[in-house]
Order: structure tokens, then C-alpha cells, then sequence
């Protein structure tokens, strides 16, 4: 194919990912690393890359809920498939989600390969002219030793010619669905990449450069070097992002029995007259929350005209805003609230 048809992408993230241990967040590919799901990093490359024609990405059979919440507004842009026992059955029903698309080629990507860019995809792409399947790859650096059972060296292994393999990996569509299906048919569940697939069809792969900040989060070291390194502003080579939002609140005395600070009840004879429960310091920090990520205030999200709100605790806007700031991809650091009487 040229590089001018139509392209899709399928993302590959139904496993369990037991080699990253366990987390309140679940899965790796639902882990946030700089404040963001994995999973939504690696798909807003794909959404924002105007080749891209159609998304599918294999989820497990139990991970609507995870994923729509991981995804955010990007889980309603694209074809979301229960997938398969293994990571080769789950392409597959990926690649048969997209067949109705009228697709050119396909690029097939690890969900838990978060920082993959344009540039990548680009070079990817390029590397399908020719009827070529096309394979991001580096150059093995590292010496490499064959060893048994008991760990003991048996031999080095010449590194020439060898390169490690990465993803996105494209090919034409048609070909790798026919690759596919037929080893499907033939009792083949062995394949650790689709490259090895197409090799295993008889398709061509090309090598093209690959990248070194596309690493796979396997371990769970891996997701703690990539959330030190967005942290630190290293994927870009930038200064962090880091926001500070004031938010600040008045409630007059009126006639009462308590008045609520910070969710607290301080039994006084007057209480904060107000709409909801008159919290003016969690009020405070609901405009400060919004403010760093240039969300409106408590009264867009929350209007004292709603009758909902009458007497409410105020630790719900407050949640909202936390929950608000992290679809915006913050992460709090640090709060402080100071009263005045």
C-alpha cells in the first residue's frame, strides 16, 4: 500500500498485568503515571494523529467500567472489545472490530507503551510502502549471554543483526486479518508479536527506527521511573507543569446551632448562613481546586439557585473538583487553608 489510505489502530490492553504487582488502580494499563491512565496516554496519541482513521482497543471482558473511566471522553471515540485468552486472541478480535472500516492498513500497539509519539507512528507508516509489513526495532547494544537451568554461562551470543522489537507494528490490513485467522484455524497461539505472525504468513517485515523513550511498562519499577520521569518533566524535556489555584469564600453569621468548618461541626450559637452547609473553608479550596486547572468556580458546578445542594456537605463539591482536576490529568500536591473570623 502507499501511506496515503486509510489507517487504523488497534491497541492491545485486556491483560491482567501480574508482572507489575497489584494496585488499588488495577491493572498497569489503569495505573496513572505524571496524574494520567496509562491507557489514555497512550490513546490520545493515536486520537490526535490524523492518519488514524478508527480505534479498537481489546480490553478484558471485566474492564468496561475501569476503562471507561480510564479512557475519560476518549472511551466514546473509539471501538472498545472484549478480548481473548491471550494477547494474540485479543488482536485478533480487535482486528475483526475494525473489519468493517474499509481500512488500507492497521498498526497494532501495546496499550502499556505510553509514550509513544507522532514521529513514531510517522516512520511506522512510511515503512508500509511496498506491500511491507513495518517494525519499529533498536539495535541490541547490550552483550548477550546464553545460559541453562542452573544460570551458569554457556555461551555469548553474537548481537549483530539483532534488534529488539517494539510497537506500534503496521501492516496492510487485509494481510495480517487473513494472518490471523489462519492461525487461528491452525491451532497457533504461540506468537509473542504480530510480526511474527506476518514472518510465520509469508509477509515481509521492514525494520524502521524505532525509539528509545518507547518502553514498555512491564514491572512495576517500570511504572515508577515513568511516573518520576512525567513528574519531573523529562518526556518533554520541559520544566514541570506545576499550577497554584487561590480560591477564597465570605458567609455572614446568622441565628444557629453549630457552624461546619472543614467538615467539622463546632456546636456556637450562630451558624454560616449559606445554601449548602455555609463550609466556607472547603468552599475555598473547591474554587482553589478549580481554579489550577481553569475549571469555573463552585457556583458553574454547583449553583445555589439547585435545590439539590440545599444543605449539602460541602465535601461533595470538593470531591467533584479532585475528581475534575485528575480528568485534566493533575495531581494535588499540596492544600492549605487559612480562616479568618
Amino acid at each position: 500500500m502507499t501511506t496515503g489510505g486509510r489507517i487504523g489502530a488497534v491497541i492491545v490492553a485486556a491483560g491482567r498485568g501480574e508482572r507489575a504487582g497489584q494496585s488499588t488502580e488495577g491493572p498497569k494499563q489503569y495505573r496513572r503515571i505524571g496524574g494520567v491512565p496509562v491507557i489514555r496516554r497512550t490513546l490520545e496519541t493515536f486520537a490526535a494523529h490524523p492518519a488514524i482513521a478508527g480505534i479498537a482497543v481489546a480490553i478484558h471482558a471485566d474492564d468496561d467500567a475501569p476503562f471507561r473511566e480510564a479512557a475519560g471522553a476518549l472511551a466514546d471515540r473509539v471501538i472498545a472489545v472484549p478480548g481473548g485468552r491471550t494477547r494474540q486472541a485479543s488482536t485478533r478480535l480487535a482486528l475483526l472490530a475494525l473489519r468493517d472500516r474499509d481500512l488500507d492498513a492497521v498498526l497494532i500497539h501495546d496499550g502499556v507503551r505510553p509514550f509513544v509519539d507522532a514521529a513514531l507512528i510517522d516512520r511506522v507508516i512510511a515503512g508500509l510502502d511496498g506491500g511491507f509489513g513495518s517494525l519499529p526495532a533498536l539495535a541490541v547494544s547490550d552483550t548477550l549471554k546464553q545460559a541453562g537451568g542452573d544460570r551458569l554461562v554457556a555461551g555469548t551470543v553474537p548481537r549483530d543483526g539483532l534488534f529488539a522489537a517494539q510497537t506500534p507494528q503496521g501492516f496492510a490490513f487485509g494481510a495480517i486479518l487473513d494472518a490471523h485467522e489462519h492461525a487461528f484455524l491452525a491451532g497457533r497461539e504461540d506468537f509473542t508479536d504480530d510480526a511474527a505472525i506476518a514472518e510465520w504468513a509469508g509477509i515481509p517485515v521492514r525494520i524502521v527506527d524505532g525509539s528509545p523513550d518507547n518502553v514498555k511498562l512491564t514491572w512495576a519499577r517500570d511504572i515508577d521511573m515513568a511516573n518520576a520521569r512525567l513528574s519531573a518533566g523529562l518526556s518533554t524535556g520541559l520544566l514541570p507543569d506545576v499550577r497554584t489555584g487561590n480560591g477564597y469564600d465570605v458567609h455572614s453569621f446568622a441565628e444557629g446551632d453549630h457552624v461546619t468548618l472543614c467538615g467539622v461541626a463546632i456546636p456556637n450559637s450562630k451558624r454560616l448562613a449559606g445554601h449548602s452547609d455555609a463550609d466556607v473553608a472547603l468552599h475555598a479550596l473547591t474554587d482553589a481546586l478549580l481554579a489550577t486547572c481553569g475549571a469555573g468556580d463552585i457556583g458553574t458546578h454547583f449553583q445555589p439557585s439547585d435545590m439539590r445542594w440545599k444543605g449539602a456537605a460541602s465535601r461533595i463539591f470538593v470531591e467533584e473538583a479532585v475528581r475534575i482536576l485528575r480528568e485534566k490529568g493533575g495531581r494535588i500536591a499540596n492544600a492549605d487553608i487559612t480562616l479568618i473570623a
